[in-house]
């Protein structure tokens, strides 16, 4: 196995936790999954529509997002927004992800001064 075969197996793991983060942030303004799909895309969080649109449906379930049916165009479409207890996970997930941040910035400053 090469090094980019492991990393690759890393990189979706470190990537799966960051999509529910950013998808909360995302739709404090509603919007439709498709929407969000490019969104995300566009800030550099690659994610596939088989993986989105079930993790929609689960925030949903867990009260985190809220969504209603665009019966207004000739295709209904369902949009979402973010839920006042998904924008407090939200922020709470997001200020875990900081401290998660700088604490790793903080080991690798430390191991390569050690490494010197």
């Amino acid at each position: 196995m090469s090094d980019l075969d492991v990393y690759a197996g890393h990189d979706q793991e470190v990537r799966r936790g960051s999509v529910v983060v950013a998808s909360l942030l995302m739709l404090r303004v509603p919007g439709y999954g498709y929407g969000l799909l490019e969104a995300l895309a566009a800030a550099g969080i690659a994610v596939d529509a088989g993986t989105l649109y079930p993790l929609l449906r689960r925030l949903e379930k867990q009260g985190l997002l809220v969504s209603e049916w665009n019966t207004d165009e000739a295709r209904p479409r369902k949009f979402y927004r973010t839920s006042e207890a998904g924008a407090e996970v939200a922020q709470r997930l997001l200020d875990e992800w900081s401290g998660l941040a700088r604490t790793l910035q903080a080991i690798a400053s430390t191991s390569e001064e050690g490494a010197s």
